[in-house]
């Protein structure tokens, strides 16, 4: 399966209007290791899946999710701009439905150390805003549970986040 179907992407052919950029872009994608690009594209879907929470992304978070994509997935700007902007919309459109399949083969896919790396990963998207609300901190309890991470796990990733939790800021 490449990227480009696990993403929802049509193929190229189908596309109208697109750019030569986002062809090559797209092109480049199709050429990473299947593994490789289905691991990358679930993790960004569930960073999507936390920012999504309240129904809206921010463009803090989106900004967030590149970086962290970029980072974590070793992808030049331009394909993590194509694997965020693809995450986020198949979140807020089909968020309901999809959010337990993707989440149930990154962890089917993912190391224990991969899980708790996405983890972090999650506190960071979700504290882009300047704060993370008790909908985003849910949502990643509900992440961690169907990982199959314990609530230690959440517990010790989330106490570095301690200061971003809205339910421990003055108001």
């Amino acid at each position: 399966m490449s990227i480009r179907s696990f993403l929802g992407i049509p193929d190229q052919h189908a596309v109208t209007g697109d750019t030569e950029t986002v062809r090559k872009v797209i092109e480049k994608l199709d050429q990473m290791d299947p593994d490789r690009a289905r691991f990358i594209a679930a993790f960004g879907y569930i960073l999507s899946r936390v920012a999504n929470a309240d129904l809206k992304i921010s463009p803090e978070e989106i900004r967030a999710m590149e970086r962290i994509i970029m980072e974590r997935g070793g992808l030049p700007e331009e394909q993590a701009l194509i694997v965020v902007q693809t995450a986020k919309t198949r979140a807020q459109l089909f968020g309901g439905t999809e959010n337990f399949l993707v989440t149930r083969e990154f962890s089917r896919i993912a190391t224990r150390e991969e899980k708790l790396a996405l983890l972090d990963c999650l506190f960071a998207v979700a504290a882009a805003e300047d704060g993370i609300s008790a909908t985003e901190d849910n949502e990643i309890r509900q992440i961690v549970n169907e990982l199959g991470l314990g609530h230690p796990d959440f517990i010790a990733v989330r106490s570095r986040w301690k200061d971003q939790l809205s339910v421990f800021k003055q108001s």
